[in-house]
């Protein structure tokens, strides 16, 4: 009988590089249950706090990332980044993992190389289409790099990539019925309906441009559920218009929706794709490297939906959508062209990986 398998798990800072590496730990236990699993990331950051309650231990390290400008902070970074290593290598020397899985941020960093110079198989995670500092460091060195994104040679030049997809909530992925779903919200099946959705804390930009096109929209049969997210207040929703802060039955609205109006941080772009509804994707001008606007580039060339920058959001939106909502052959055309190019089985595949690199199949 073979020893249980062990992996750890990194990477943190915001959801998108937790939620992910935790799609893929999930995937593990339900493999194996007799894996040994382990989260490392950066004291005081969300992961600590997040990883926890979703049942896995995480140890923390004094890791931070370096600031961009010319800082004399940067230099008491670099020691607590030399610190980091030193206990990420103990870490590892402890546990004495099969492989390494790094999912991101700056997080991930110290017990990445700390594997690599250890000799235990690095496996790293790139949702993005534009690959974040920690993985173009990793690039030589991973035994696998996952992408989320196809056409990364440019990213990742060593042919160790390949395109899995992005892991998603499974539960994104329920189907239910369209009038089911339209009935939760109140809504009438028979009129379009427009799902505006800026994350957790809300996009402020979209959250605006829809106020100021709703009273058009209804002009035009258009019915809108929309997510303004925790700091920001609606103030004109008539007849027609679902509001709140949150939203946790995801699924309903992608069920009954004809349209997606959203940020395209990786995970979004990825589960608009999986449930094959057509998008304008409003970039966040406030991300590291643009590469919010690298995502929403890939998904407008797959011919799933549409571009529109962040500063011309609220000249552009109000038309835009009676537009496309319109014209049902684009929207057909869209639909099929996403789920041509969506990967809902991203997690099963990046597991199915790494346990045949691992010989562990």
């Amino acid at each position: 009988m073979s020893k249980p398998l062990k992996v750890i798990f990194s990477g943190g800072g915001t959801g998108g590089h937790i939620f992910p590496a935790v799609a893929i730990a999930r995937e593990f236990q339900n493999r194996f249950s007799d894996v040994e699993i382990l989260f490392v990331g950066a004291l005081g950051k969300m992961e600590m706090e997040k990883v926890p309650s979703e049942g896995f231990n995480i140890v923390g390290l004094p890791v931070e990332g370096l600031l961009r400008s010319a800082s004399l902070k940067n230099i008491k970074i670099i020691f607590k980044a030399i610190n980091s290593y030193l206990k990420a290598k103990k870490i590892i020397e402890d546990f004495r993992p099969d492989a390494v899985v790094g999912t991101g941020g700056f997080a991930s960093l110290p017990i990445t190389v700390a594997a690599t110079r250890l000799g235990v198989p690095v496996f790293a995670w790139e949702g993005n289409g534009f690959a974040g500092l920690t993985n173009k460091l990793l690039k030589k060195t991973a035994k696998r790099i996952f992408c989320g994104f196809d056409g990364m040679d440019a990213q990742f030049p060593y042919h160790n990539w390949i395109h899995s997809g992005n892991p998603i909530r499974q539960e994104i992925l329920k189907k239910t019925d369209r009038n089911t779903a339209v009935a939760f919200f109140d809504l009438d099946p028979s009129k379009p309906i427009v799902f505006v959705t800026g994350g957790s804390l809300g996009a402020r930009s979209i959250n605006e441009a829809v106020e100021s096109s709703i009273n058009t929209w209804k002009e035009h049969g258009i019915q809108v559920i929309w997510q303004t997210g925790k700091n920001y207040t609606a103030v004109n929703t008539p007849e027609g218009i679902w509001v709140s802060a949150f939203l946790k039955e995801m699924h309903l609205a992608y069920s009954c929706a004809d349209l997606v109006i959203s940020r395209s941080g990786a995970t979004s772009v990825s589960e608009i794709m999986a449930v094959g509804v057509p998008a304008i994707l409003v970039p966040s001008p406030n991300v590291t490297d643009d590469h919010q606007t690298k995502n929403a580039e890939k998904a407008t060339q797959y011919g799933g939906g549409l571009l529109i920058k962040d500063s011309e959001i609220k000249s552009k939106l109000t038309n835009q959508v009676v537009d496309m909502l319109e014209n049902n052959d684009e929207l057909s055309r869209m639909r099929t062209q996403l789920l041509n190019h969506a990967k809902p089985r991203a997690t099963q595949e990046i597991v199915d990986q790494i346990l045949k690199d691992l010989n562990r199949e």
